[in-house]
């Protein structure tokens, strides 16, 4: 536990971060992330966010040690997808119940786990991850990891990430610690080169980063390794030979950008694959770091003949949707790398927004926005629910980008909405993902089916009250013979 506390101690103290590094001693010690409160872990403890950062590594077996329920509430987490592997599918836990606790078998019972897992399916590691119960009776994690690898002759990495140390980015900066203690540098590659980067912070969602791998490769630019999405345990393990590097979510892995950078001379830099500017200007950093570190400076003309051919190809798409969007009003209630990537991407089409939020958002990311969009009146720090519902039911916005949990103030306020986090369906990253956000919100935006909803319905309408002319004695006679017989009475008689 002492050493967890050092860890902890080591990961609030971020020299990378900017924010961190105007502090004074005492408040850089205290962290950016605040402490969550007994009981309630709303946006993700520790726990879950070391498995948020690990899961998507997908040849090896993710082994949970506590109760089953933490292995159920975390499990499929995130979008992530993988192009082979499915091993991280498969869900592993110790299932610790209270007589295991009570009879002090935790360990035993863990060790025998490790064994079971190595001869069923024979995994090139396990990653090991302790919970709130098994931290708290002091199981000994990282004595029984060593002990299983000289035993079994595998890799065993225990991650120290219990629920309760605090929140979900303070366990994805744990999960990248773990990583530098036990994967990364312990594999040499036979065929490094020049032209090998690694791309930090990138998931996967929806098979997102399978739509940028493509221009990278017509470069002749390798991934070494992408942490996490769709990796594999040896190209993490040799992620130390790679040349360069490029942070996607710079809240979740900076410590892990920076280390790397400070033991093995890998450069890096914080972009976006969010939106045809921004791609093309993450594509131009990436040549020009790879040259400033011996690369053959020709790479740089071929960078801006792909970019010139692909953006015309974008465009070309775009002007097909640029005529029923532009104007529209979009408010985007999501956070991180999302709140400024996203909201440039929009505005390349003409899009307006009305405002995003900034609430998981590094003070790097807020400046960004403030850049793109001139001003700070349209971001927000938090939103409730009551404020949303006002915003979207008063049509101030054509349409909310948001996470599921907010999907139905939108719904409530009869507000086409889009799932713009990590469960959507659809990749969104590069020259070809921007094509497919705009089709989404145009999809979304002009579906029929708003129309309908926003109708009164028809026991809100009112009769219409219409003047009559006076009846003779015999049509009166045939009305009160046909209402009798149809069942009805005058007062049912009327149109909305």
């Amino acid at each position: 536990m002492s050493s967890l506390r050092a860890k902890i101690q080591d990961v609030f103290n971020e020299p990378a971060c900017e924010h961190n590094r105007d502090k004074d001693a005492k408040a850089r010690k205290e962290g950016c992330s605040k402490p969550l409160t007994p009981g309630a872990a709303a946006g993700g403890c520790a726990f879950d966010g070391a498995k948020i950062v690990l899961q998507p590594i997908t040849d090896v077996a993710h082994l949970v040690h506590g109760p089953l329920a933490c292995e159920g509430n975390s499990w499929d987490n995130r979008g992530a997808a993988s192009s082979g592997p499915t091993l991280w599918r498969t869900s592993f836990t110790t299932d610790l119940t209270e007589l295991n606790v009570v009879m002090g078998q935790g360990e035993r019972k863990l060790f025998k786990a490790i064994r079971e897992i190595k001869e069923a399916y024979g995994p090139p590691a396990i990653f090991v991850y302790p919970t709130c119960v098994t931290a708290l009776i002091g199981d000994d994690i990282e004595a029984v990891c060593k002990r299983a690898a000289e035993k079994f002759g595998l890799t065993v990495v225990p991650v120290n990430a219990p629920g309760f140390v605090g929140s979900k980015n303070l366990g994805n900066k744990l999960a990248a610690e773990a990583l530098l203690d036990h994967v990364i540098g312990t594999a040499e590659p036979d065929d490094a080169g020049p032209y090998d980067i690694n791309i930090l912070g990138e998931f996967n969602l929806s098979g997102e980063f399978w739509l940028v791998k493509p221009l990278l490769d017509r470069l002749g630019i390798r991934v070494r390794a992408c942490i996490p999405g769709d990796a594999r345990y040896f190209d993490i393990a040799s992620a130390h030979r790679a040349r360069a590097a490029m942070m996607v979510c710079s809240t979740a892995l900076i410590n892990l950008a920076r280390k790397m950078e400070q033991r093995w001379d890998i450069p890096f830099f914080e972009g976006s694959f969010y939106g045809i500017t921004d791609t093309s200007e993450a594509l131009r950093q990436i040549s020009q770091l790879l040259v400033t570190k011996g690369a053959d400076p020709e790479i740089l003309g071929r960078t801006e003949a792909l970019i010139a051919d692909k953006e015309a190809i974008a465009w070309k798409k775009l002007a097909a949707y640029r005529p029923r969007l532009e104007g529209k009003r979009v408010l985007l209630n999501t956070g991180g790398v999302k709140s400024w990537s996203v909201v440039h991407a929009l505005m390349e089409i003409g899009i307006e927004i009305v405002g995003t939020s900034v609430k998981k958002s590094t003070v790097r990311d807020k400046e960004r926005i403030k850049q793109i969009l001139k001003d700070d009146n349209h971001m927000f720090e938090q939103m409730t629910p009551r404020e949303l519902y006002a915003m979207l039911s008063e049509h101030k916005a054509d349409i909310m980008l948001s996470g599921g949990r907010t999907q139905f103030i939108a719904l409530k306020a009869k507000t086409p909405w889009l799932d713009i986090n990590q469960e959507r369906q659809h990749p969104y990253a590069g020259y070809d993902g921007m094509v497919e956000l705009v089709r989404q919100i145009d999809l979304a935006i002009h579906n029929p089916i708003w129309r309908q909803v926003r109708e009164p319905a028809p026991w809100d309408c009112q009769p219409e009250v219409r003047e009559e002319l006076p009846r003779t004695k015999s049509e009166t006679a045939t009305l009160h013979a046909v209402q009798e017989f149809a069942g009805t009475t005058a007062d049912d008689f009327g149109e909305c």
